[in-house]
């Protein structure tokens, strides 16, 4: 379990408390419910806002809710009833507020688009490349990165096939790859390159995302070769995939005199790109 992190947002000139658990944002319910709902009352409307839900539905929007410690306006610690970004979006769909409408014509938006691209996955990689164009990044690295997020696809099509769980599992299989590949595995790649919560891959360079796919691509290889099923035999197909990587990965940089591995990442460079586009705005 990673360290919580607690921070605040401001929306609205309100803030919004939030705090970093187990990889995801979990925000305080009741700040959400103020803002949008304009209520003076928030823990009032909150609890309101529950029971017509579960009259009308039956959903109980708590249930995905979870409690951590928060610093309170008065400055003392309190458990707060807090929700992840999904569900927090699920609750706002049922504020009955102006406030709220533009959240709900935004997810609205967003769903036609996600049903769009289900029907034509293109779309969905044009509007990864020109999220990346956006963000500054070249061209050749970009095509670099749709192959490597095709590739990615292809083996946890395999994995799940082959009885492999998504979640826990794909992680261990996946580090397992990266150790064999790189000597590292993706925390310790991410220490490396000075990361916290950002994409390892999208933090890569061209050569770091080639020898990522042949190592990912191998062991897609050596799973159907060998027909592994579940976690212990794909593990064993992960090693192998990652050492071939590996191998080729020591051959090159005897032959070039060149490390592949870099401290390098590309956060100035999306920062900037961020910064510009909002004075644009």
């Amino acid at each position: 379990m990673k360290k919580q992190q607690s921070k605040l947002v401001v929306f609205q000139e309100k803030e919004i408390r939030r705090i970093w658990q187990n990889d995801e944002w979990w925000f305080v319910v009741v700040d959400v419910i103020e803002v949008l709902s304009g209520s003076t009352k928030p823990r009032d409307y909150w609890y309101r806002l529950k029971k017509r839900v579960a009259d009308s539905s039956e959903v109980e929007l708590s249930t995905n809710c979870r409690h951590f410690k928060m610093k309170a306006s008065d400055g003392k610690i309190r458990k707060a009833e807090c929700a992840n970004t999904e569900h927090i979006f699920r609750i706002i769909q049922s504020i009955p507020s102006p406030k709220a409408e533009p959240f709900k014509r935004w997810l609205a938006k967003v769903g036609y688009e996600r049903v769009k691209e289900i029907e034509n996955p293109e779309l969905a990689a044009e509007r990864a490349r020109q999220l990346y164009r956006e963000l500054g990044y070249a061209e050749e690295w970009i095509e670099m990165r749709m192959k490597s997020i095709e590739i990615r696809g292809q083996l946890t099509d395999e994995w799940k096939q082959r009885d492999v769980k998504e979640g826990l599992e794909y992680a261990i299989l996946t580090a397992e790859i990266s150790r064999a590949t790189f000597g590292m595995t993706p925390k310790e790649y991410k220490e490396h390159k000075g990361l916290k919560r950002e994409n390892l891959r999208d933090h890569m360079t061209n050569l770091e995302l080639i020898f990522t796919m042949l190592g990912e691509e191998g062991t897609r290889k050596e799973a159907i070769d060998s027909d592994a099923q579940g976690l212990v035999e794909n593990e064993q197909a992960a090693k192998k995939g990652g050492k071939a990587a590996g191998k080729a990965l020591d051959a090159y940089e005897e032959e070039t005199n060149k490390k592949v591995v870099t401290d390098q990442n590309y956060l100035n460079q999306i920062e900037s790109a961020k910064q510009k586009k909002l004075k644009a705005d």
